[in-house]
């Protein structure tokens, strides 16, 4: 398995930087978590982007869908056509936001149709298991404002596991979800606690990344969702504090593989 990260900021693109999106390879599958603003470009680097396996999204926030919408136009109007529309997964509610969307941009007349031709849209349910080629992918419920969902990348060949936090505080119950895992992608958004209880916080520091890194037993901590503004130098600092195994910070380009 290889995973190829697309962005790596938070809210916003940073400079030259953009937000959640993450390429996992394996032989002839190819899959993508989420596509904030500024990753289709990235992306473009590593693979044709009219023929990926699945698209898989953790939660509907801006920074990790806007760029679905440019793949949508991209697909429609390239000079060269993808061969079938493109599988994409939705968290339970996202359709509906789609339908809005294309509401809002569609043609007079092409509301209902907006997606369809460049997407095969589901929702998955976060109890189930979604097949994307040679990967199956499982969900938990993370600590956020908006319902979102972490998720745990296996593979038919590969002996070990990737698990994406996506966006979560440190209450979640993510240990055991991801216990033996190789890689965890993890979000470090805050510079420091914000002054509110763990429990209703919808964000993690560096530091709480490395200690759940730790309790999950992973090789490998990338961190991701940061703003360059906080110090991300410091950032990988803190996380190296609370875990021992390698530490990545998530930059546009960076591969792993395992």
């Amino acid at each position: 398995m290889k995973l190829t990260v697309l962005g790596g900021s938070a809210a916003g693109p940073n400079t030259g930087q953009g937000c959640s999106g993450y390429l996992i390879s394996e032989d002839a599958t190819r899959l993508v978590l989420d596509l904030g603003p500024g990753t289709l470009p990235e992306l473009r680097k590593h693979t044709d982007f009219r023929t990926l396996d699945g698209i898989v999204v953790s939660h509907m926030h801006l920074d990790h869908v806007l760029d679905l919408l440019a793949l949508r136009f991209a697909l429609a109007y390239n000079p060269i056509p993808a061969p079938m529309p493109i599988p994409l997964w939705l968290p339970p509610g996202g359709f509906d936001i789609f339908r809005r969307v294309g509401a809002a941009f569609a043609s007079p007349g092409g509301e209902s149709t907006f997606f369809s031709p460049m997407f095969s849209i589901n929702e998955y349910d976060p109890e189930g298991v979604v097949a994307i080629g040679t990967f199956s992918i499982t969900f938990a419920q993370t600590v956020h404002p908006l319902p979102c969902w972490a998720m745990r990348v296996a593979s038919s060949a590969a002996a070990r596991d990737l698990v994406y936090t996506a966006d979560t505080g440190p209450a979640a119950d993510l240990a055991g979800f991801g216990s033996g895992a190789a890689i965890l992608l993890s979000e470090a958004t805050l510079a420091h606690p914000r002054d509110e209880p763990p429990e209703g916080r919808g964000h993690m520091t560096a530091q709480e990344a490395g200690d759940l890194a730790t309790r999950m037993g992973v090789e490998t901590l990338v961190l991701t969702h940061m703003w360059e503004e906080s110090g991300r130098d410091i950032a990988m600092r803190e996380a190296k504090g609370g875990f021992t195994g390698s530490v990545h910070e998530a930059t546009p380009g960076l591969e792993l593989s395992w």
